[in-house]
């Protein structure tokens, strides 16, 4: 299987990735701020999926806005994967939304799961989720909501879904790991690719969860748990792949953000922990290498 195109077909498909207002973005050599691009290629990931949703029956006409745009909560804190086509306009979507490690089940958008609230589970779903978030703070990792899964119907004969799966398991790894959730429906078999790729069965208390029908989307959901460090051997070197792909992507930003001095330090010297480098300092300037590469004056 090729999971990235040919030369020639690489400029009819490419990834982009928007990253959220606020975020870090030293881990990509050359992000760029441009707020109308971000919001221009936001709108129509918005829009792919209320199209999609509307086509499956997942959503009513009521549910997107005026423009038949699928808006969700978590859209404006999230990064965004996206895949172009030919002309650049957006043919499939991903929304990555990480959390610090002080985030409360109760801060969770799948606290307000049909799951969440069942008399039967909602508890045990609780305790699971509490025991990630435990576990993710003490590995000092995000932890990571994934959904908005949607690729156009162009696309769905070819390897795209699993090349966006691998690619956020990359993503996970570039910002230096994390566990994740994700409500994913059974419908056209986005869980079972979930599954094969490294998603797992979550447990409360010796007990697997269940699948189960959430009202909003009028679908059968699966709740499947990641972590970034164990995706299925088989896809490993693909993740790898995937991972130095994006590293090359292009990331566009809302606006830009001003780190504290100390702060830019550490994120630049932990990059190069993970990388095997060693910063240098520049015998030009008494200016450290890693400010001049940040470009913070």
């Amino acid at each position: 299987m090729r999971l990235f195109p040919s030369k020639s077909e690489r400029l009819r498909r490419r990834f982009v990735l928007l990253a959220p207002p606020g975020s870090h973005t030293t881990c990509f050599p050359n992000p760029t701020v441009d707020a109308a691009l971000h919001q221009q290629l936001l709108v129509e990931a918005q829009r792919l999926r209320g199209k999609v949703a509307l086509q499956e029956g997942a959503v009513e006409p009521w549910q997107l806005s005026c423009d038949g745009r699928h808006i969700q909560r978590a859209d404006n804190r999230s990064w965004h994967l996206l895949t172009l086509d030919e002309h650049g306009h957006v043919a499939a979507c991903t929304r990555y939304l990480p959390h610090s490690t002080g985030v409360s089940f109760f801060d969770l958008t799948v606290a307000h799961s049909a799951l969440a609230t069942s008399e039967t589970w909602g508890k045990k779903f609780r305790h699971a989720i509490e025991a990630d978030l435990a576990l993710a703070k003490k590995r000092q990792w995000s932890y990571v909501e994934m959904g908005g899964w949607v690729i156009s119907e162009k696309l769905r004969c070819t390897t795209e879904a699993v090349r966006m799966v691998l690619t956020a398991y990359g993503l996970a790894q570039m910002f230096g790991g994390a566990l994740g959730i994700s409500m994913a429906s059974t419908r056209k078999g986005s869980s079972s690719i979930l599954r094969r790729i490294g998603g797992e069965s979550v447990f409360s208390q010796g007990s697997e969860l269940p699948s189960y029908f959430e009202p909003y989307y009028k679908c059968e959901m699966e709740i499947l748990r990641f972590d970034s460090s164990r995706p299925n051997p088989r896809y490993r070197p693909w993740v790898d792949d995937c991972r130095k792909y994006l590293e090359t992507a292009p990331v566009v930003c809302a606006k830009p953000v001003e780190w504290p001095l100390e702060q830019i330090r550490v994120a630049i010297l932990d990059r190069f922990r993970h990388t095997g480098q060693t910063p240098t300092v520049a015998t030009d300037s008494a200016e450290p290498a890693w400010e001049r590469t940040t470009g913070v004056a």
